[in-house]
């Protein structure tokens, strides 16, 4: 079954199916980035599923975290959010129609018994997997049911043959049946187990499309003759390679790897969040750069890559950087306000409108929102100069330049072309260069020597605050 040949029966239909038993970081995330590409590149549909049987594990904070952060980073779904534990009558439904159907068995084989097999195996260096003992087959004689012992239900594995699917990133996979054992799907309270909930979710959802980590290669097979035993259609799947984190190992919760919302915390734009996930495991030629719409137009399953891709927080930073720049200033003004008030700057300070040309002014020397405010704040608030570098620029030789520049700024007008024009008149007259007067007056005024152009950034600060504060120093 090839992508075209699912395409064409129908309309595309992919699903994210996280399981909330911790934060969603941005491995999971890849892999509802990729589902929600392909169902927006086709015209197709989104599905979002909690697959939330673990009820030891699972939580609604975990749940929360999943639904904000895909918000957060534009990835709608059209239907959904289903939670699996709502579901729990329609999979015991088609649980009694398989078992009807001869596809299913009760087993009443103990853990004890199970574990005993196991080791017996193992010790005969055979793989491990359950026997059969309460496998019914023709003319054979099953062992008496124990009393008191609540079986668990396993589904009746095919014997014989392969299992064999075109995954569109590894390519032909064939597993033989053989190598399949009888996969328990139900537990002994009769609970449907995680395999056989995915398949029944897929058939009732109309799932064309698979696309999840790697981690589910080993499910396919057993998820496929599910499929079949139902009498329907496996969908395509595509199994994505592993993320990584900085050290090469594989990106996890107990590896250090933070909840996708703690990005937008720290200043990161969506769209660039969206671009560099994007190329962690797809590519379009040497496109490193590039926005929401053109990923979409772009995106196919053929470029997925068959690599594990490695996080890279340094290149991370780079790439919301371009973004950032990129981004209109009004725009980014709107990202920043909420921040700034946040720090404590009233929403009255903010109405004066400069917010905008203080972003377009800074953006290009910040990789983050955060980075952003923490410049945008200076002129709102009072000035702490870093001290190391006022005892360097603000000495005593140069302090008659800055009574003279305060004097020239109290009276000229108030623009950016004035205020470098008086700028170049106190040089001029005290004989000094540039820097020798604009370092210490930066420092003064905005707290460091190392700004944009002096006459913007005092044109910003305003008369008021430059003169106060080039006076008292």
């Amino acid at each position: 079954m090839t992508e075209t040949t699912a395409s064409s029966a129908g309309r595309v239909r992919t699903r994210f199916a996280p399981s909330p038993t911790g934060f969603i970081h941005l491995g999971n995330i890849r892999s509802a980035l990729y589902p929600w590409a392909f169902a927006r590149a086709t015209g197709g549909d989104f599905i979002l599923r909690i697959e939330d049987t673990d009820l030891e594990r699972s939580s609604q904070a975990a749940v929360d975290v999943i639904i904000e952060g895909m918000a957060w980073l534009g990835l709608d779904h059209d239907e959904g959010p289903f939670y699996q534990m709502q579901r729990m009558d329609r999979y015991k439904a088609v649980l009694a129609d398989l078992q009807a159907a001869g596809h299913v068995y009760p087993c009443y084989m103990s853990v004890a018994e199970l574990d005993a097999l196991r080791e017996k195996q193992m010790a005969a260096k055979e793989k491990p997997r359950y026997d059969g003992t309460w496998r019914p087959e023709d003319g054979k004689t099953l062992p008496q049911v124990p009393a008191g012992v609540l079986p668990v239900l396993r589904f009746k594995n095919p014997q014989g043959g392969v299992v064999a699917w075109d995954d569109k990133v590894k390519g032909r996979i064939e597993i033989r049946n053989d190598e399949l054992d009888d996969l328990v799907i139900a537990r002994p309270d009769g609970t449907p187990t995680y395999n056989f909930c995915v398949v029944v979710d897929d058939i009732d959802m109309d799932i064309t499309h698979v696309i999840r980590g790697d981690d589910h290669v080993n499910n396919t097979p057993r998820q496929i003759n599910i499929f079949r035993a139902l009498g329907k259609a496996p969908p395509v799947y595509a199994h994505l390679p592993t993320v990584l984190n900085e050290q090469g190992e594989k990106m996890s919760k107990r590896n250090g790897a933070k909840p996708v919302t703690q990005y937008r915390d720290e200043g990161y734009l969506p769209d660039a969040m969206v671009n560099y996930l994007a190329r962690l495991g797809w590519s379009h030629g040497d496109d490193e750069i590039f926005s929401r719409a053109q990923f979409l137009e772009w995106f196919n399953l053929d470029h997925l890559g068959r690599s594990a891709a490695q996080f890279d927080e340094a290149k991370l930073r780079w790439v919301n950087a371009q973004h950032l720049k990129a981004m209109a200033d009004d725009a980014l003004a709107a990202l920043v306000a909420p921040q700034l008030q946040q720090r404590g700057v009233s929403e009255q300070a903010l109405a004066d409108g400069r917010l905008v040309r203080i972003c377009a002014l800074f953006k290009d020397r910040c990789d983050t929102t955060v980075a952003l405010a923490q410049w945008a704040q200076v002129f709102y608030g009072d000035v702490t100069p870093i001290e190391a570098e006022r005892t360097q620029h603000v000495t005593d030789a140069i302090a008659p330049a800055l009574d003279a520049l305060a004097d020239a700024l109290s009276a000229c007008e108030w623009d950016k072309a004035s205020i470098s024009a008086a700028f170049k008149q106190v040089l001029a007259n005290q004989g000094l260069k540039v820097p020798q007067l604009a370092m210490p007056a930066r420092v003064l005024t905005v707290g460091t020597a190392h700004t944009p152009s002096v006459d913007a950034v005092l044109e910003l600060v305003g008369r008021e605050k430059v003169v106060a504060r080039l006076r008292n120093r």
